[in-house]
């Protein structure tokens, strides 16, 4: 972004990059903040799900397959948003807090509306989940 300073003089400031988490952020209640410990299970394979999780602290583990596959997800990043957009509303893997963490949680209403009212909330959901998918396919090389 381009400023004017108070000399007059122009001045550029960097902004980080405005990531889906941010969207949830700021669509979030109080309420929705989930402390988990570590090994706790947030989800199970199998099971229903109506709500996707941006991950404030901590580590979390995704596995599936019978935990042949996994994966590690960071603060910053979120998990999750695939039974809001399959048909059966499943859970395809198990999620696992590493550590202590701070999920915030985001309801499947609310979802739609981030996707209705912030077509970016989508994009940034979309490359976040490409860019997950290009490190898993970078793993499996030989």
């Amino acid at each position: 972004m381009t400023s004017l300073g108070q000399s007059g003089a122009t001045t550029t400031q960097r902004r980080r990059p405005v990531n889906a988490l941010d969207t949830m952020r700021a669509l979030a209640s109080k309420g929705e903040v989930l402390q988990v410990n570590p090994g706790e299970l947030i989800f199970a394979s199998g099971e229903s799900g109506d709500c996707m999780f941006g991950l404030l602290e901590g580590c979390v583990e995704l596995s599936w397959n019978g935990d042949q596959g996994h994966e590690q997800i960071d603060a910053g990043d979120v998990f999750g948003a695939g039974a809001l957009v399959t048909s059966e509303h499943r859970r395809y893997g198990n999620a696992r807090a590493l550590t202590p963490c701070k999920l915030l949680v985001m309801n499947r209403e609310k979802f739609l509306f981030a996707v209705q009212e912030s077509p970016m909330f989508a994009i940034e959901l979309l490359g976040s989940i490409d860019q997950r998918l290009r490190q898993l396919k970078d793993c499996t090389r030989i």
